[in-house]
């Protein structure tokens, strides 16, 4: 992981204004895995339906493709502006937007027009961020304010960025004429941090977004973002599948495995005699726990789940492209990966190279054809999907 001093966890939550068949905020996260940065858009389209839809997803792909190009954030910012139609009736432009882009290294840009102020959250309080506004010529030559903020952040930081549908939840009711407001945000995000201090990104964004529709009666009045970014200490993963190419690298494996700090998963029969016979542990089979899809899982000393090879592969695969969300029901092998997997941040995977005949029959399902494409399948989807850290190493 380059030379970050923490993780960045970073989880989102959206839902649609009640009634509406799409969602007119944009959200997307985009991590540059050669550089170790993390980029983050939102972006809110004026209205709801499929036309501000369309506007916030224009908005939020200019914002990361300019970003991701390193281009001065002054720039991006003016193209969008200059982009962006202007609604002729109320002279305001047809989408907001706030873009984040952190890099290794722990330092923060943010760019915000029109959303809802950025909210960082360290040590018991929230810091103000000294933003430098600029005026910025529209495209019917209205200028319009947007503002620009550097800071160095620190472990245990969190960042909340929300859409107005989050702020303005409640608006017109007895105990909140005016809406949640910021204040309101702020304070409930205090609360449940004071007492969870290790609260994780998703558990956050999700009360933030279950307050939110309860202020609303429990159907949001307008479209509802929340993304809620944590920096911390990296949950760590390794995870052994397939027996190695060569038999005299099996107590490599074994020790590799052992020696590691965080979870560990065994996947694939073979690979687990290798370590228990390498480490004098034995394996006992959980016949208690059925499932009619998949072989029972089985229990070592010192790693937290040993599943069958090949089709729980398969299966976690198939799962991970499945999900919209970090939310996985069911307590099958496949299922209890996937969580874990979800619950890592950074994921090695020991993958080894030897060749199981079992798996080269033609008459068999393509997913079991070969264990390093599943692999490298899994690993993309985390990569790409759930923005974990993998690497990959060959045995």
């Amino acid at each position: 992981m380059h030379n970050r001093r923490f993780y960045i966890e970073a989880e989102l939550c959206q839902e649609r204004k009640a009634l509406e068949n799409v969602c007119g905020d944009s959200c997307e996260s985009r991590k540059l895995k050669e550089e170790d940065r993390l980029i983050t858009v939102l972006s809110d389209g004026l209205g709801s339906g499929v036309k501000a839809n369309i506007l916030a997803t224009m908005t939020t792909s200019m914002a990361l493709q300019f970003t991701a190009k390193n281009d001065p954030l002054e720039h991006t910012s003016d193209f969008i502006m200059k982009t962006l139609p202007v609604d002729s009736k109320r002279q305001i432009s047809y989408s907001t937007f706030s873009i984040l882009d952190i890099n290794c290294e722990g330092d923060a840009c943010i760019v915000e027009f029109d959303n809802p102020p950025v909210l960082i959250y360290r040590n018991g309080q929230f810091i103000d961020l000294h933003a430098e506004v600029k005026s910025i010529k529209r495209s019917d030559s209205i200028a319009a304010e947007v503002n620009y903020t550097h800071i160095k952040l620190q472990k245990e930081d969190r960042i909340i960025m929300v859409s107005d549908g989050i702020t303005q939840s409640g608006m017109g009711t007895c105990k909140m004429p005016f809406g949640w407001g910021t204040d309101g945000l702020k304070a409930f995000v205090n609360e449940n941090i004071s007492q969870n201090p290790h609260i994780s990104a998703r558990q956050l964004a999700r009360k933030i977004m279950q307050r939110a529709r309860a202020n609303d009666a429990d159907r949001f009045r307008d479209d509802a973002t929340c993304q809620v970014i944590y920096c911390r200490e990296p949950r760590k993963m390794v995870l052994a599948s397939g027996p190695p190419y060569y038999k005299n690298y099996d107590a490599i494996l074994a020790e590799r495995l052992d020696n590691f700090k965080g979870k560990k998963i065994i996947c694939g029969g073979t690979t687990s005699k290798i370590i228990s016979r390498e480490l004098d542990r034995q394996i006992h089979i959980e016949l208690n726990n059925y499932n009619p899809e998949l072989p029972p899982v089985a229990q070592m000393e010192g790693i937290d789940l040993i599943t069958e090879g090949i089709l729980t592969l398969g299966k976690v695969s198939s799962l991970l492209e499945q999900l919209s969300s970090n939310t996985i029901k069911g307590d099958g092998p496949a299922e209890q990966m996937v969580k874990l997997l979800l619950n890592s941040d950074s994921i090695l995977i020991l993958a080894g190279t030897q060749i199981n005949n079992a798996h080269q029959d033609p008459n068999l399902p393509v997913e079991l054809e070969i264990r390093r494409n599943i692999v490298k399948k899994i690993a993309s989807l985390l990569e790409d999907k759930f923005l974990k850290t993998i690497e990959i190493e060959y045995l």
